[in-house]
């Protein structure tokens, strides 16, 4: 498992290149971020935006790469971001836009892009506490639909999301696209089926699960009594029965229309602001 590098960045002092061929090793390198492989290889992952970058530096991500476009050399943020890149012992690169579109693999790229380090949070380290709620995601498959989840797991104020078993990559160009920055806020882990049964045996929290043979209508379930965890099923086939039988409850969303099921990112938000109901207010920021 990935290990937490965000307080082991390199101690070298950084560069600034000018780039401008997309024959350069480097924009080569920085491509080859869109295949899991070469991601799983360098435990990097590129993130798009100004905001994401400066977020993520400001919340102690370690970078290796930054990468703005020349029209925006001297504006006083992406400068900001160059000096804190360099003095972490990071790489700065001014490219034309041509060369970030290759990158970002858009017709209209963003304007600043950051390489980082890839972290999760051992699921061993996670020992759940009062008014908190997790995020226990079955074999995810849908890009888009993790990276919605992490996004509304981070606006309701959850602790953390749990990848169980082979899901989707959360570290994928569309999954951190659609968390719209909050995979730098919000703690990724991940487990086996085995491990993450054996973490809930001796973690202090009531699983409540969604399951078609669910009886138990979500709104009744006491969400105070104990931390939570949310155990949501994969897109197609549900919880397996090896996970519904960790659950203290098994719960269904009624519905009313011809339709049969829910977006797993809609249950799941659903799920989570009914969950948090009782912790949240409009002035709680």
């Amino acid at each position: 498992m990935t290990q937490d590098r965000r307080n082991e960045g390199p101690s070298k002092v950084g560069q600034i290149k000018d780039v401008t061929s997309l024959a350069n090793p480097i924009i080569k390198d920085i491509k080859a971020l869109a295949l899991k492989k070469h991601r799983d290889e360098t435990g990097t992952f590129m993130a798009e935006g100004l905001k994401l970058v400066i977020d993520a530096l400001d919340l102690g991500w370690t970078i290796r790469t930054l990468v703005y476009a020349k029209n925006v050399k001297g504006k006083p943020a992406v400068e900001q971001a160059a000096l804190k890149t360099v003095s972490r012992g990071g790489l700065v690169l001014e490219v034309s836009e041509k060369v970030l579109s290759a990158i970002t693999r858009r017709d209209n790229p963003q304007m600043v892009v950051g390489i980082f380090d890839q972290q999760y949070r051992r699921l061993s380290d996670i020992r759940p506490a009062d008014g908190e709620t997790y995020v226990a995601l079955d074999r995810v498959r849908d890009p888009g639909n993790l990276g919605t989840v992490i996004r509304t797991a981070d606006a309701a104020g959850a602790s953390g999301v749990i990848l169980v078993g082979d899901t989707t990559d959360p570290f994928a160009m569309e999954t951190v696209r659609a968390t719209m920055g909050s995979v730098f806020a919000m703690p990724v882990s991940r487990a086996t089926p085995e491990e993450f049964i054996a973490w809930k045996k001796q973690a202090r929290a009531r699983v409540v699960a969604t399951h078609l043979a669910g009886a138990v209508d979500y709104r009744t379930i006491d969400y105070k009594a104990a931390p939570v965890v949310l155990l949501m099923g994969n897109e197609q086939s549900g919880l397996p029965d090896e996970l519904a039988r960790q659950a203290d409850a098994l719960a269904r969303i009624p519905q009313a229309g011809r339709a049969d099921s829910l977006n797993l990112a809609i249950a799941t938000g659903i799920m989570l602001f009914e969950a948090r109901r009782h912790l949240l207010t409009l002035d709680a920021r």
